[in-house]
């Protein structure tokens, strides 16, 4: 097939995908996953979070899992909430560092235990700090809806992003945390980053909890987005943040946009393998569908 335009899938099961799971994966079988996801195409890897282990034990081995890295094979990326998670991921060798600031103030405080203007300030010293050093990208989570407040209005997000884009970082997320977003508001919302700042890169965090994710990734193709988080699987959700269920399948995007005759790099089987291979480290059945149904046409059969 002859591709149109490449778009990017940042694979982030290692971290968010597995970080509100019950079951807690042990350092082998998290490399294993990482290594799965290489073989079927990932060049850029969420591996993990440098965050407090009493509040996420999913993440308990940062440190481990850093140095065990086959280094060279994609580009890490850590997520830090904090001056001591940047300073950890710097620490660790990471290739960038993710920086989250929570748009509703309710959600920072449960999140990160501090109010946005705090994150902010938290993120102008962190990306500073990181120049020259370590790759930044900066997420604005809850940039849709927040659990507690409900609808973030664009006057809000567009406030703190100025605010916050004072330092500015090499690439920005924008995180429907929750999956409260439609459409339209990718649409607005990416609009009003790009006609503000229009050489900013944006990458989409989207979650499929009231199943607009795919939907939404395919607005912000036609916005102009080409690059997105997504999670083997389907698999995903935020401890700190009610019924925040997975983020969209890698593979379901990777299919989507290979069908629609834009290149991905992935290698939906090989992703569809891997998915399947983590539900039964999981032990229990994950969103995915394509892992279920199969890629359409069918490989052909050789004998």
């Amino acid at each position: 097939m002859k591709y149109d335009f490449d778009a990017e899938i940042v694979e982030v099961s290692p971290r968010d995908g597995i970080q509100n799971e019950k079951t807690i994966l042990g350092l082998d079988a998290k490399l294993s996953l990482i290594d799965r996801a290489i073989a079927a195409g990932a060049r850029r890897i969420e591996v993990t979070s440098f965050v407090n282990p009493k509040r996420v034990p999913q993440m308990a081995d940062a440190e481990s899992l850093a140095a065990a890295l086959p280094r060279g094979a994609a580009r890490y990326i850590g997520l830090a909430l904090n001056r001591r998670g940047f300073d950890r991921v710097l620490a660790a060798g990471l290739d960038e560092v993710n920086f989250a600031v929570v748009l509703s103030e309710t959600f920072s405080a449960r999140n990160q235990g501090m109010t946005t203007d705090q994150g902010i300030a938290l993120w102008h010293e962190v990306g500073r700090a990181a120049e020259g050093r370590i790759g930044t990208g900066l997420t604005l989570a809850a940039a849709f809806g927040c659990p507690f407040e409900g609808d973030m209005p664009l006057e809000r997000m567009m406030d703190v992003l100025t605010r916050a884009l004072d330092v500015m970082p090499a690439e920005l997320t924008l995180a429907d945390t929750i999956g409260a977003a439609v459409p339209v508001d990718i649409t607005r919302r990416v609009a009003a980053v790009r006609d503000r700042w229009p050489d900013l890169p944006i990458r989409l965090h989207l979650h499929n909890t009231r199943n607009t994710g795919f939907a939404n990734a395919w607005a912000g193709i036609q916005a102009g987005v080409r690059s997105f988080d997504a999670s083997l699987g389907g698999v995903g959700g935020c401890p700190f943040a009610p019924r925040a269920t997975g983020n969209i399948a890698t593979e379901d995007l990777a299919w989507m946009l290979h069908r629609s005759r834009i290149d991905t790099g992935w290698n939906v089987d090989l992703a569809c393998a891997a998915a399947a291979w983590l539900e039964t480290q999981l032990g229990h059945e994950i969103p995915g569908m394509l892992m279920k149904a199969g890629a359409f046409p069918p490989a052909p059969r050789t004998t």
